[in-house]
C-alpha cells in the first residue's frame, strides 16, 4: 500500500468529514501511485485527524478535471480555477472510505517532524 500524507486547510478538512468535499486538489502527482492519504489538519488545529483510501486519481486538464469532479469538490470554480491558473495538468484523488481518529495525532507520533508543504510518503503505519 502506498500512503501519502497531505496537509490539508481545516475548513476543506471539515468539507471532507462532512461529505462534501470528495476530491482532494494537487499540482504534484506522486509516482507509483496512491492508495491512501492521511489527512493532517494545517494551523490551528495542527493534527492528524483521520485517512481514506484513494478510489481513483483524475489527471487532465483542468477544465476536463473539473467537470469529473464539480459535484463534489467541495470548492467553487472560481477557488478551483485561480489554483490551477498558469497550470497545463490538475490531479484529484477521490477519497473514499474515510476513518476520523478518535484521538488526533501530532505529526511526531506518526514519524512526521514537520508538516510536508505539498505531500510527503509515509510507511505502511497502524495509526488508528
Amino acid at each position: 500500500m502506498r500512503t501519502i500524507l497531505l496537509s490539508i486547510n481545516p475548513k476543506f478538512v471539515e468539507k471532507i468529514l462532512f461529505g462534501d468535499k470528495k476530491f482532494e486538489f494537487r499540482k504534484i502527482c506522486p509516482r507509483g501511485g496512491v492508495d491512501r492519504i492521511v489527512i493532517y489538519s494545517t494551523a490551528p488545529v495542527s493534527m492528524v485527524i483521520g485517512h481514506a483510501d484513494v478510489a481513483n486519481v483524475i489527471i487532465g486538464n483542468p477544465a476536463a478535471v473539473w467537470e469529473q469532479t464539480k459535484q463534489f469538490a467541495g470548492i467553487d470554480k472560481r477557488f478551483f480555477d485561480s489554483y490551477y491558473a498558469g497550470r497545463d495538468t490538475a490531479i484529484a484523488f477521490e477519497l473514499i472510505n474515510l476513518r476520523r481518529y478518535k484521538t488526533p495525532k501530532t505529526l511526531q507520533s506518526i514519524g512526521v517532524g514537520h508538516a510536508p508543504q505539498s505531500f510527503i510518503y509515509l510507511p505502511d503505519l497502524d495509526i488508528e
